[in-house]
């Protein structure tokens, strides 16, 4: 150990292995570059060369940041860090989606109380292979060791995305009216959302376990990765017009439909009108959950909500085949809950 890094490695904080966990992570953020990059990984600030938006009329950025909650610990406990910064991408690519952009560039944060170069290594590496899916690049991102801040094997991680988008596209739902009718998109699981029950709920089973009623591991399942929708919202926008999407994130349907919901308005959702997952059901079995916070919590089946008007819904069907149902409809409202679950 060096004189530059001896009293810091005794207060907790070592220099070498942040300088090991750059090295590791470098080939794969490098890969999701284009010759928009113009300094990327190491640099104090990331140069991303704006020229491109000069191909819009009047272009709009779109900006997001989250993470992926609790289920880095689940992560963490089942010695597993490859998913869930697909989880972390996907999860950001879907919030601007909802506006109609289109991802440029991703920025990534991970913080632990003791860096482990391999496993931040694993965590930056799907974080890449997720924004080469995506067609963004990872532009840049950071790594701190905190003791003291964090618990021993503690880990955080967390994300901000830029998108672009012609500002006569915006999606914000203004448009919305009675009749409209809404599109499901399937979730695969649990995405990233209500791990903190889904951990006390599940607390004394070990991630190994087969569950017969998901036809897998505990850890499998749980450990699922948050889809994108960026693909079949793409081929929809094509040939029919969204009047709004909707993220089914933290806060479920009862918290989320009623973001991009103008005034005047509710919806109406047909709850049998799809297959809810296996994990939904063991979930609300075990711990006894009434139905409508199970819909106030998690997804139930349902990643992305797309609605349009009546004479669209035909041709979206068809363009998403499988990929979609209609769920509800749009339907007046005054007051009280805006979203009806029957």
């Amino acid at each position: 150990m060096t004189g530059r890094g001896r009293l810091y490695a005794e207060a907790g904080v070592d220099i070498e292995a942040g300088n090991r966990a750059v090295e590791l992570m470098s080939a794969a953020v490098r890969s999701t570059y284009g010759p928009e990059v113009l300094l990327g990984i190491g640099a104090f600030g990331a140069l991303f060369d704006a020229t491109a938006l000069k191909e819009y009329k009047s272009p709009v950025l779109v900006a997001s940041t989250d993470g992926v909650g609790t289920k880095v610990m689940v992560a963490v406990a089942s010695g597993r860090y490859d998913t869930i910064g697909w989880d972390l991408v996907n999860h950001c690519v879907n919030d601007i989606l909802v506006q109609g952009a289109r991802p440029l560039f991703f920025l990534d944060y991970i913080a632990a109380s003791v860096l482990v170069p391999e496993q931040v290594a694993e965590v930056v590496g799907g974080v890449a292979a997720a924004c080469r899916e995506a067609g963004c690049a990872l532009l840049a991102g950071e790594t701190a060791e905190m003791p003291g801040v964090y618990q021993p094997g503690e880990l955080d991680l967390a994300g901000a995305i830029v998108g672009v988008v012609e500002r006569e596209e915006i999606i914000d739902g203004s448009t919305i009216k009675e009749g409209d009718v809404l599109l499901g998109l399937p979730s695969n699981g649990l995405h990233t959302n209500g791990y903190s029950l889904v951990r006390k709920v599940f607390d004394q089973v070990p991630l190994h376990t087969i569950v017969p009623e998901l036809g897998t591991t505990l850890g499998d399942e749980l450990l699922r990765i948050h889809r994108s929708y960026l693909a079949p919202v793409e081929s929809l926008r094509q040939a029919v017009r969204i009047k709004g999407l909707v993220h089914i994130t933290g806060g479920g349907f009862i918290d989320n439909i009623p973001r991009i919901l103008p005034g005047g308005v509710g919806v109406l959702i047909w709850r049998n009108s799809w297959q809810v997952p296996p994990i939904f059901s063991l979930i609300q079995q075990k711990a006894d959950v009434r139905e409508d916070e199970m819909y106030g919590v998690f997804n139930m089946g349902i990643g992305m909500i797309a609605i349009v008007g009546p004479d669209s819904a035909d041709d979206a069907l068809e363009i998403l085949g499988r990929e979609a149902n209609v769920i509800g409809q749009v339907v007046p409202w005054t007051q009280g809950r805006r979203v009806l679950i029957a």
